[in-house]
Parts: C-alpha cells; structure tokens; sequence
C-alpha cells in the first residue's frame, strides 16, 4: 500500500427525486434539522457523519446511496485504487470550498467515493 491513509467513511450521499418528502424522512430519522437547506442540496450532521440529499441524483448516473472516503491526499488515492482494479467514474473535482471528491468504481460496479477537504 502506498502512504496515502484512508481516514473513513464520514460522508454518504442518498440520490432522490422530491428532495422536500426526503428532507422531512431524513430530519425525522436522524433527530435533526439540516445544516444545509439548498435547492440543489440538503446535508445533515449527525454523530460526526455527513448525511447529504442529492434531487436528480439518478439523472447523474446515482443509482443507490454512495458512501465518501475522507482522505488527506485525493489524487493519490485515486492512482493507487485505479491501479488495484478500480475504474474512475467521475473524475476529482472541486465543489466549493476547496474540497475534492470524485468516484470510481470497483470490478463489479459498485460505486465508491473519494473526498478530500483541504
């Protein structure tokens, strides 16, 4: 293994199409309110992991939750899954703030994320 650590799975993302019915299934199961209410996104905190609310997630190719590993270094880890097997699906990229994320996916489909912040 090279010296890129994972840090874990803190993230995971839940694709849905009426993001307003989700918000209320997801405040009433984990107990809290979001911490972020957006049109295009709605995230929960809670026991230190990040519950986040993707509307169209499946027109963007999210067929099922995706769960985010927290790593230090994005790039390298991304070489060094690619280069055990794993296929890139999106490539890194920032979406705000400084934090990297991209997915691959493993020899049987299944989705993986990668997120780094800075």
């Amino acid at each position: 293994m090279t010296s890129s650590s994972t840090q874990g799975i803190k993230t995971v993302l839940h694709p849905v199409s009426d993001l307003a019915k989700a918000k209320e299934v997801y405040a009433a199961l984990l107990g809290v309110s979001p911490t972020t209410d957006e049109s295009y996104y709605v995230g929960f905190e809670t026991a230190g992991q990040h519950i986040g609310l993707v509307p169209g997630g499946a027109q963007q190719g999210m067929s099922s939750p995706v769960a985010y590993w927290h790593v230090p270094d994005l790039e390298a880890k991304l070489a060094e899954v690619t280069a055990a097997g794993g296929t890139v699906k999106e490539p890194a990229h920032d979406v705000g703030g400084g934090r990297l994320v991209a997915t691959v996916t493993d020899p049987d489909g299944n989705v993986l994320g990668l997120l780094q912040d800075r």
